[in-house]
């Protein structure tokens, strides 16, 4: 989605009528008596502020968590090397501690990294907050080169990566907590809905399915004021039509304005919505429909004074991808020394569990249609694939794929490993010799990639991985059209800011077991 803050300004507009849903020139909202999101009527008979206490709340605590890890670290580098080298502690100490806990904060203010809107959600926020550490060494570096100072290694080597590590550490706690109470239906941000009603309850549908967003669609409005159920959308109310969008906004303080896809949104009535929203504290926020591409390759650019979404290729080439390649090796070799005692336990559980051999090789498809061989711990009953054609009228998988949740060919130890998807560990192998990624689509079998549409075809435009979004988003139980959705997501959207936050995900969705079998 293409997001965009609008400020206050001071005009709200005119007065709207109801009948004048279709009038292209009708201004948009005045500031009336408030409407009750809920029953569609005023409430108390004065205009109501958005519930945003929250938001300030968790922006004062995250700034509060940034100062005081960044003073600790301080502090305990400080005190640490502070009592080795005597001379210097009263002299230079408390200058470069006390600059640097000033440089810091300095660089996550200049960065944006405290703008509520990205916090508690997506890589955004850890993305800024990375910038702001980094512009941080590189002044701090400069600073120590201008004065001649043999301590500045310390600070720069050290104490930044040390406090990056730790404000990381106490973002993700927080944004934890934050998740945690949305999913109990606390600090989320009212949503008034705009558009079509198929694509209004397409958005209901997603805001509830991922609380964690912090989205809650309280109101809708359409283009002639019905929804689909009567004046409701999904239990949602319809609260008036397209045109008295800004009049609520003003009346009940939505916190966001999400216009959805309906032939009513002509580029003249969104500018005039747009106007019209100023003096309110709403976010508007567009869904383009022109394609689902969203993260670093979206931009807004004005060209010749009109606002054009520009949409950069994807990169499948290029610094970044020789950057993924050698986080690809080094964290396989890693990953193969430190999991090397559990692989050779297993080995042994599965050759004492059944018959047949410890690793289980087959034929995949790679990157440009390249077949290779993976390998995985065997977690069937030797024979089983031949077996297959005999349990095909129980297929319980989505589309092209074979599965079942209770497989009679899944041995003992196989139903562990594949709970908890020890069963993989072997790819780590074929991350190494540069047939598989640590992220990327799931790696299909020729037979499934021979049915293959061209849509379908690009997920093969990239390596495929260990893990990957279908990992984090449900796995076995993702609906067909959904994992490969997610597949086409993730090849044009690819970023290393996104591949770090799906390792990241992937050790709580394996310690969680959801969707394995």
């Amino acid at each position: 989605m293409l997001s965009k803050r609008v400020e206050p300004t001071g005009d709200p507009g005119g007065t709207v009528q109801q009948g004048d849903a279709h009038q292209g020139d009708a201004p948009q909202g005045d500031l009336v008596r408030p409407f009750s999101p809920a029953r569609g009527r005023p409430v108390n008979g004065a205009t109501t502020r958005p519930a945003s206490e929250w938001e300030q709340r968790y922006r004062r605590t995250v700034i509060t968590g940034d100062t005081l890890a960044t003073a600790f670290v301080v502090a305990a580098i400080g005190g640490f090397f502070g009592v080795r080298d005597a001379a210097d502690w009263h002299e230079k100490w408390t200058i470069l501690a006390f600059g640097t806990e000033l440089l810091v904060l300095g660089a996550l203010m200049s960065s944006r990294a405290w703008t509520p809107v990205v916090l508690g959600q997506g890589a955004e926020e850890f993305r800024r907050l990375g910038r702001a550490l980094f512009m941080a060494a590189v002044v701090l570096s400069l600073g120590g080169i201008a004065v001649s100072s043999r301590n500045i290694k310390l600070w720069i080597f050290v104490a930044i990566p040390a406090i990056a590590l730790v404000t990381v550490t106490v973002r993700y706690l927080l944004r934890r907590w934050l998740h945690r109470r949305r999913t109990e239906g606390h600090c989320l941000r009212p949503v008034l809905a705009a558009g079509s009603p198929d694509t209004v309850r397409d958005l209901i549908a997603r805001s509830r399915k991922f609380p964690h967003l912090g989205w809650r669609v309280d109101a809708v409005c359409t283009a002639d004021g019905r929804g689909i159920d009567g004046d409701e959308v999904d239990g949602v109310p319809v609260v008036g039509q397209l045109t008295d969008v800004a009049k609520h906004v003003h009346g009940d303080g939505y916190r966001v304005v999400a216009v959805t896809p309906d032939p009513y949104w002509s580029p003249d009535r969104l500018q005039r919505l747009a106007w019209n929203l100023e003096g309110s504290d709403a976010e508007m926020v567009v869904a383009p429909v022109l394609m689902e591409v969203a993260g670093p390759r979206l931009h807004v650019d004005a060209v010749l004074g009109i606002p054009l979404l520009r949409v950069t290729m994807p990169a499948f080439t290029g610094g970044r991808r020789v950057v993924k390649e050698i986080v690809d090796r080094l964290g396989a070799a890693a990953l193969v020394l430190l999991f090397a005692p559990l692989m050779v336990l297993v080995g042994l559980l599965v050759l004492l569990d059944s018959p047949g051999g410890v690793v289980y090789r087959q034929r995949r498809v790679g990157k440009e249609g390249r077949e290779f061989t993976i390998f995985k711990f065997r977690t069937m009953v030797h024979g089983a694939h031949g077996a297959r054609a005999e349990l095909a009228e129980r297929d319980e998988g989505a589309g092209l794929l074979f599965k079942m949740r209770r497989d009679p060919r899944v041995t003992r130890v196989g139903a562990v490993l594949r709970r908890y998807s020890i069963d993989e560990l072997p790819q780590l192998f074929n991350v190494l010799t540069g047939s598989m990624s640590l992220v990327g689509p799931r790696p299909p079998l020729p037979e499934e990639s021979a049915e293959y549409g061209p849509d379908i075809r690009r997920r093969l435009l990239v390596k495929p991985g260990l893990t990957g979004l279908w990992q984090i988003s449900g796995r076995s139980d993702l609906p067909w059209d959904e994992a490969v959705r997610l597949d086409l997501r993730y090849v044009e959207d690819w970023s290393l800011a996104l591949d770090a936050v799906i390792l990241w995900k992937t050790l709580r969705a394996v310690l969680q077991g959801q969707g394995a079998y």
